[in-house]
């Protein structure tokens, strides 16, 4: 049985944190898992994040886990975040998106749904 990870809260809250921590879980399990970063969620595949020494960055720990991390292309482009392709097509001076995640159509939300017995979304 396969679980489908909505993931759409941003990546300082704490359902974010759950999100990935399931997904870890899965994988140490060998669950067969998707996930798919949409709304806000967008938010974690922004390279120009930072964070304090003493705080965990959700983006290196979902970068870890080397799987798929396809990200709502239209959701991350509204929030600034986007690969060198969109940058050279939309005229944008330089890309932000972190390595490992990948800019998706919302086909590939569709895809993950129907293949997926279970969605948790956070």
């Amino acid at each position: 049985m396969s679980t489908l990870l909505l993931i759409t809260s941003a990546p300082t809250s704490i359902h974010a944190w759950h999100a990935f921590e399931l997904a870890q879980a899965l994988h140490q399990k060998g669950e067969i898992f998707h996930v798919f970063f949409y709304q806000d969620g967008v938010q974690v595949a922004n390279s120009l994040q930072w964070f304090p020494d003493d705080q965990r960055h959700l983006t290196y720990e979902w970068q870890k886990l080397s799987i798929r991390l396809p990200v709502c292309v239209s959701a991350a482009l509204n929030r600034g975040i986007c690969d060198q392709e969109n940058a050279k097509r939309h005229q944008l001076s330089d890309s932000n998106l972190a390595q490992g995640f990948e800019l998706v159509g919302l086909g590939e939300l569709a895809d993950a749904l129907q293949s997926s017995a279970r969605i948790v979304q956070f």
